[in-house]
């Protein structure tokens, strides 16, 4: 052992546990069987686990968002945008994925499905709002210069309701990623695999793949709010800046002297 893998090994022992599973993550260990777990393997986990959100994150936006604002231009599906979010929220994620394995089967195709309609309901609700809460007048403005109803969705409400429909895929995409952590109980291995079957990998393996988990959502949320940030027209930018500014502005409290 060279004097810089001493001086790392060092770091992990002081951290504890949590130093432990650092280095399990890194480097891994060989458990009593003989079997090499961790280290280069977390990284196909990770891989795994990063693709079957993926997908299903492409496949929720792809249904949710055109159909979110196809609703919102149009003022109509209310009560079917706001009534499917609330079933979503009210669904277990661990009871979706069993539906799905006891009537479809397991296996990536439907552990996706499942995961796209856990994805879909914040997605889905947040572009219906967004179009709606575009000014009226806006929208009258570009029906005067001529824009058909297509162009209106695309140049006006879309560019107004992306910071709302971000927010929706923010919160999808935090759900799937810690969702997907049961994927192996449908015979996908994701870093779920680690928690679950703690008994190959133990309490050490399992505390590095949440770590693990826990990055990714962290990542993905900062990743994401990057690209909203992005996106947002310049005029809400300063419209949102200006109202920050004021709420930050303390007004003078007058005291008069008693007498």
């Amino acid at each position: 052992m060279d004097e810089g893998e001493g001086d790392m090994t060092t770091t992990f022992a002081v951290l504890g546990q949590f130093g432990d599973a650092i280095q399990f993550i890194f480097e891994g260990e060989t458990t009593r069987e003989g079997t090499e777990v961790g280290g280069s393997q977390f990284l196909e986990l990770t891989w795994e686990h990063v693709k079957l959100s993926v997908v299903a994150m492409a496949i929720a936006c792809a249904v949710s968002v055109p159909l979110g604002l196809w609703l919102g231009h149009h003022r109509r599906g209310q009560f079917l945008a706001i009534s499917f979010s609330n079933i979503g929220r009210a669904v277990p994620s661990l009871a979706l994925i069993a539906f799905f394995v006891a009537y479809l089967g397991v296996g990536f195709t439907n552990l996706t499905l499942a995961l796209v309609l856990l994805a879909i309901p914040p997605i889905l609700t947040n572009a219906y709002v967004g179009v709606t809460q575009v000014n009226p007048d806006t929208v009258d403005a570009a029906r005067g210069i001529g824009m058909t109803e297509g162009e209106i969705v695309r140049k006006v409400e879309l560019p107004l309701a992306l910071p709302l429909i971000f927010g929706g895929i923010r919160t999808s995409a935090v759900n799937v990623i810690a969702t997907a952590t049961i994927a192996p109980l449908a015979g996908v291995n994701t870093l779920g695999d680690p928690i679950i079957n703690a008994s190959g990998y133990g309490d050490t393996g399992r505390l590095a793949a949440a770590i693990v988990v826990a990055a990714l959502a962290v990542f993905t949320e900062l990743l994401l709010g990057t690209a909203q940030r992005a996106v947002t027209p310049e005029g809400i930018k300063l419209d949102s800046d200006q109202a920050s500014r004021r709420g930050r502005i303390q007004i003078p409290i007058r005291r008069h002297a008693s007498t």
